[in-house]
């Protein structure tokens, strides 16, 4: 009996390690990684198509599920006001493109949800969990400014209270770059 519990406290504390790892790839200021990605709709988005836009790209574990649905929730109530401050935003994980329209749908989600169903997007941001045999985005968020550099990077984020923090913010990096 120890040495199962010695065996699960290793795994635990490996699977700890891996899933804290810091994002030391990416910092504000780098060019954001480009990439390409279907929606719900089965739209593609090119991150490069957006330059001369505030984007709001925020990372997230599963759809449907309590953490994630509170979170795409919360960006749906503020949607209008990240429009209105000349923002788009983007919400990604693994889940595949007919998930993604199942849970825009059950949620009344009016942005666009990006599938990266192999994970190289999530790498990319230095934004992948992998769990060896499982893998899920971090719940991580970026800012990409109008240039296409990363403006501000939030990690493991509070789902409840996140929209508010990025408007804010938002705001801010707008007043400090002289235009929305």
């Amino acid at each position: 009996m120890q040495l199962k519990s010695i065996i699960t406290a290793s795994v635990i504390a490996v699977l700890l390690t891996a899933s804290s790892a810091s994002i030391a790839g990416l910092k504000v200021g780098d060019k954001a990684p480009n990439f390409s990605l279907k929606d719900q709709n089965n739209l593609t988005h090119t991150l490069s198509d957006y330059e001369g836009q505030w984007i709001i790209l925020y990372f997230y574990p599963k759809d449907d599920t309590p953490g994630c649905t509170t979170q795409a929730c919360d960006f749906r109530d503020a949607v209008k006001r990240i429009i209105a401050s000349k923002a788009e935003v983007f919400g990604l994980s693994l889940d595949s493109v007919a998930s993604h329209k199942l849970f825009a749908e059950k949620f009344n989600l009016p942005f666009s949800l990006l599938a990266d169903e192999t994970g190289e997007v999530s790498k990319l941001y230095d934004s992948l969990r992998n769990l060896w045999f499982y893998k899920v985005a971090k719940r991580n968020t970026f800012i990409v400014g109008p240039k296409g550099n990363i403006a501000k990077i939030y990690l493991s984020v509070d789902p409840k209270t996140h929209s508010e923090m990025v408007l804010s913010d938002l705001s801010s990096l707008q007043k400090a770059a002289g235009k929305p």
